[in-house]
């Protein structure tokens, strides 16, 4: 199984290019888009080669996501923690986008180990911004209390018009994700992923994991949601993760994980989808050589028989045989 990654790769490369270049640099303008519709507008200029402006486009959130300044819970709190001076929220932010910060690469610390780790947590902004109020959750659990005025079930928005759920308790917190597919053999596959994936949790190797479940019906943690919200084509997952679950340095993966777990999904279906047609694609070139190899022996055979390599004897040449 492949873990994604949280840095966005280019926005990191482009970082450090820039750091490493010193005071040269060229203008950049440039926009990416990666998994789940999450878009970058970078932005560089030759009079302040060191200032990047980074804009962010978060996926448009679905009616049960409650956000703050189009913002989820905690984002901006978050972004000062992590990123300190270096950063600077810029209000309000670029048309077309949720999140504009202006990023100073001289505040970087000197040392070159601690200026890639500040590097990649800007890379890493996704994970920052939709990932703080699934953080300021489970920091909660980890000293087993309750996040202050936080309802009973918390929608997050993690692709497109679509959530997932936490209902948060002292001692657990259950995750609920509606799994939503729109290619037919997508659902077949991940739905028989998903059943397999629970299967796999009951193995005596992953028992210190959070208990996974998988139901076609929504759970009991979703009762009152409107309807749209439970449109579920492929089921639904439960995850009840308990405190030594984002204990320490677990934290950080656990949220990144829960965050990303539908594209996780959906990468695997799409690669055993890949796999699968690969198969089919050998099994038929190997039946094409079978019939062309028995093309060929047939043709062979008629040359034989209608060359010329049999003669027939008449039956004067059969009475001259004789003296």
């Amino acid at each position: 199984m492949i873990l994604l990654q949280s840095p966005s790769r280019f926005l990191l490369q482009i970082l450090k290019d820039r750091v490493l270049s010193g005071d040269k640099g060229v203008d950049i303008d440039c926009h990416t888009v990666e998994f789940d519709d999450v878009r970058y507008h970078i932005q560089f200029s030759m009079r302040n080669p060191k200032v990047m402006v980074l804009s962010v486009a978060l996926p448009l959130a679905p009616p049960e996501a409650i956000l703050y300044d189009g913002l989820p819970l905690g984002a901006i709190d978050a972004i000062k923690a992590a990123y300190g001076t270096v950063v600077q929220i810029l209000d309000p932010p670029k048309d077309g986008f949720d999140l504009t910060m202006k990023i100073n690469l001289t505040k970087l610390p000197s040392d070159e180990e601690q200026r890639n780790a500040v590097l990649t947590q800007i890379a890493s902004v996704r994970e920052v911004v939709l990932g703080a109020p699934l953080k300021l959750l489970l920091k909660h659990l980890s000293s087993k209390t309750m996040a202050p005025d936080v309802d009973k079930l918390v929608a997050l928005v993690h692709r497109p018009n679509e959530s997932f759920f936490l209902a948060p308790q002292a001692d657990k917190v259950t995750i609920v994700y509606p799994m939503r597919f729109q290619d037919s053999i997508d659902i077949v596959l991940a739905t028989s992923f998903l059943q397999e994936f629970v299967e796999a949790r009951r193995t005596a190797a992953l028992n210190n994991a959070p208990s996974c479940m998988w139901s076609p019906a929504p759970p009991l943690e979703l009762r009152g949601m409107n309807a749209d919200a439970l449109n579920a084509n492929a089921g639904f997952v439960t995850f009840v993760v308990f405190p030594r679950h984002v204990e320490g340095r677990k934290l950080d993966k656990t949220v990144w994980s829960l965050l990303t777990f539908h594209a996780y999904v959906s990468y695997h279906v799409k690669c055993s989808e890949g796999f699968m047609h690969t198969r089919m694609r050998r099994r038929v070139e190997s039946l094409i050589q079978a019939l062309d190899r028995a093309k060929s022996d047939a043709e062979k055979l008629k040359k034989l028989v209608h060359g010329g390599s049999f003669r027939r004897l008449s039956l004067k040449n059969e009475g001259n045989s004789h003296h």
